[in-house]
């Protein structure tokens, strides 16, 4: 059974191989290659017709084999011929296809020329057709404009109708349509249309407009004489019969497809504007000609007759307006609107008196602080929107704002209510030779008199906060960069002016006004160190950098620009270095001066015996050296009144400065310059323990940390002689190992023994 099945499988794989290209060349087999279901239908037939049903038999397979021979060498010599020559089937299919390219190229030339001939032929047809089209067009723009007219036209008729037979209402539905046909005429972006819009305007008569105005001024008359007098529920059905329904038909509420662009304010409402006449009427009767109102000195009374006007009609606005623009569907405050139309009066009012005090500084800066107050009080307390011009852009002017600059120089301050204006060099040079100058407004409080800062000093930083409050809420980070600029060079100049004070005063440095200087330098670097984190001056700062302004950033490196952008410098760091130097130059002559009036003291002090002095057990009771006392007097003086003429920063940095000067003085005048005894020892460690650091105790719970040199010292002559004895043997040792090391790598030992007390311990205990 082996052996026939494997002949099987050999004939099935063979039949296979030899069929594919009979399938694929015979003409009959198309329609089977198409589908696969027919190509096993086929094969089945063949297997049938040429093997039989008998599988297992053979004897046809040779017979069939060279008839699949034949068949193939008939289909090679159809497709092939020799190597040098064409098939001839490919052959014709290559000739049909040259002639079917020729005839594709005649009859696109043919399509050319045909095209050419219309265009040339049809080009005076296209051109009378297209301007027929446009006359169509323009018949058909004028059949609609004159449609749009005859519909204003006879909206405009109804309006006059309406007012004749005294219907409001439908008046008022007219104006409301033609205002709407007026927004979508302005909606449309079309260069013809607004070359033949209809003007809407002269098509109403005029007529109209003077009855629904004087209606409106008439309601306004009547509001104005009995609105206290009307109860509530008459007041409203009046307002909203008769006045503020009319504005419906005004650009103030229409659509928001009409609004004007953001930078433009559009127009007051129509009843907004007949209720400003009375208004707008006093104020150019009080506050323009030959009035005595109207003065230039002062601009206080028109700015408060407008807040007051805002104010007082702030709740009828409110309370009786409002609601009436609500139910029309209108978005506008109609506080707001009364706002913008008190201010217009009053700009045009500050305009013109600001072009007129220019060359009057003290006028000119009392406008200034009237004009910053109103904006302060309209912004505050009446919350008028800030993205609306109020009248600090009248101050940016380039005239007015470099005439602002200069004021500012010269610096102003109210005393007894009263305001002094002077040069700043002259304020500062009044300031500094003033009698109470010197001395601090707080002395007498303790509690607020930390700084110590002198009523020159504080007077000026007061005058640097006022002019940043007054330009703060400009509205342009430009103009507010050019007077931190103008800050920086007074800060500078107090600066000088301190400076040669100081150098006046050098001669005297424990005097009161040396430290008073020293006490101003220390409070102006601190408000300007406080300035610095202040979030105004950081975003100053911010913008500062952005836009590159020089006179603010002046020759900055690019890393110094880039600390600032990064917000790790500051504005001031310039002025910071500069007064720091300044205050440690005084400090330290300060510290100097003292200090030789302490080493005056010392020296006595310095020349006691100490080697003869008895030892303590010989003694009832240790007291202070009668020679150090002196030194002990004048140390408690001077601090004393370091801590009274001193700021508590200052003290802190004085007295400690003190105490490390001292200690130098004590080591070297009295420790290294005498040999002591036991008893001699004793008496300086309870000359320096008892009496010397409890002066400084005051101040600190551990003096003798800065007593480093006299508390070691101390230590070490207070040893025993075993103590010391092992100590020096061991000093020497040391020294001994580090000469051997020098010698070994060809060098000599540079110092004494390199402990961190050494300098302290060998001088005392080579003895």
């Amino acid at each position: 059974m082996a052996a026939p099945t494997t002949t099987v499988q050999t004939m099935n794989s063979l039949t296979d191989t030899l069929l594919k290209p009979v399938y694929a060349n015979s003409q009959g087999m198309d329609s089977v290659s198409a589908d696969s279901g027919t190509l096993q239908d086929y094969l089945l037939d063949f297997m049938e017709k040429e093997v039989g049903s008998d599988l297992k038999s053979l004897k046809n397979v040779g017979h069939l084999l060279e008839k699949l021979r034949e068949e193939n060498s008939v289909l090679e010599e159809q497709v092939l011929t020799d190597a040098s020559s064409v098939p001839p089937k490919v052959s014709a299919a290559l000739s049909a296809a040259e002639e079917a390219s020729c005839s594709v190229e005649d009859l696109l030339q043919r399509e050319a020329l045909i095209s050419k001939r219309l265009h040339q032929d049809a080009q005076p047809w296209m051109d009378k057709l297209d301007q027929t089209l446009h006359k169509v067009n323009t018949i058909e723009r004028h059949v609609k404009y004159l449609r749009c007219l005859q519909h204003i036209e006879e909206l405009s008729a109804a309006v006059q109708q309406c007012l004749m037979t005294s219907s409001v209402w439908e008046a008022i539905r007219a104006v409301d349509s033609m205002a709407a046909l007026d927004a979508g005429l302005n909606h449309l972006n079309s260069a013809s249309l607004a070359v033949h819009r209809p003007p809407i305007q002269t098509l109403t008569p005029t007529a109209n407009g003077q009855e629904i105005s004087s209606q409106l001024e008439l309601l306004v008359s009547q509001l104005l004489a009995l609105q206290n007098s009307y109860p509530s529920a008459v007041l409203d059905d009046l307002i909203s019969q008769r006045a503020l329904a009319s504005c419906l038909g005004v650009p103030a509420i229409q659509p928001a497809s009409s609004a004007p662009p953001p930078s433009q304010a559009p127009p007051l409402c129509l009843p907004i504007q007949i209720m400003l006449l009375p208004l707008s009427k006093r104020f150019r009767y009080h506050f323009y000609g030959n009035r005595q109102t109207n003065t230039l000195s002062k601009p206080e009374w028109y700015l408060t007759q407008v807040l007051m006007w805002i104010g007082n009609s702030k709740t009828f606005m409110e309370e009786r307006i409002q609601p009436i623009l609500d139910r029309a569907g209108a978005t506008t405050s109609a506080m707001v609107e009364l706002c913008r139309g008190l201010l217009s009066m009053v700009q045009e009012k500050v305009a013109s008196d600001a072009s007129r005090l220019l060359y009057d500084d003290a006028l000119f800066c009392h406008l200034v602080e009237e004009v910053l107050q109103f904006e302060k009080e309209l912004r505050g307390n009446h919350s008028f929107p800030a993205v609306l011009p109020g009248l600090l852009h009248l101050l940016l002017e380039d005239a007015i704002l470099q005439k602002w600059l200069t004021v500012e120089k010269k610096m102003k301050a109210r005393y007894n209510s009263e305001l002094l204006c002077a040069v700043a060099v002259e304020k500062m040079d009044a300031m500094l030779s003033s009698e109470g100058a010197w001395s601090s407004q707080y002395k007498d409080i303790s509690d607020m008199d930390e700084l110590k800062a002198p009523d020159c000093a504080e007077t000026f930083m007061t005058l640097l906060q006022v002019i940043t409050e007054r330009y703060r809420s400009l509205p342009c980070p430009s103009a507010q960069l050019k007077f931190l600029g103008l800050q920086r060079e007074l800060v500078d100049d107090f600066r000088i002016r301190l400076t040669q004070v100081m150098k006046e005063e050098s001669r005297c440095p424990l005097g009161a006004r040396y430290c008073a200087i020293l006490n101003a330098v220390n409070y102006i670097s601190t408000i300007l160190g406080d300035w610095g984190d202040n979030v105004f001056f950081l975003q100053l700062q911010q913008a500062a950098v952005s836009l590159g302004e020089e006179g603010v950033l002046g020759g900055l490196g690019v890393m110094e620009v880039g600390r600032l952008a990064s917000l790790e410098g500051s504005l001031f760091e310039g002025l910071l270095a500069l007064l720091d130097r300044l205050k440690g130059d005084m400090m330290g002559r300060l510290l100097e001066w003292t200090m030789r009036e302490i080493t005056e003291k010392v020296r006595p002090y310095g020349q006691d015996r100490w080697l003869s002095l008895p030892p303590q057990q010989d003694q009832s009771t240790m007291t202070l050296s009668s020679s150090a006392c002196p030194m002990m007097l004048c140390v408690r003086d001077r601090l004393l009144n370091l801590h009274q003429v001193l700021s508590f920063s200052l003290f802190q940095l004085a007295w400690q400065g003190l105490a490390e000067r001292l200690d130098n003085v004590l080591y070297q005048e009295v420790v290294l310059s005498n040999h002591f005894s036991e008893g001699g020892a004793a008496q300086l460690q309870f000359d320096m323990t008892r009496n010397l650091f409890p002066l400084f105790g005051h101040y600190c719970k551990r003096p003798e940390n800065f007593f480093k040199h006299v508390k070691e010292a101390c230590i070490l002559l207070s040893l025993s002689v075993g103590s010391a004895i092992l100590l020096r043997n061991l000093l020497k040792e040391s020294m001994e190992e580090e000469a051997r090391g020098g010698r070994l790598q060809g060098t000599l030992p540079q110092s004494r023994p390199s402990m961190s007390w050494g300098s302290t311990v060998w001088p005392l205990v080579m003895f």
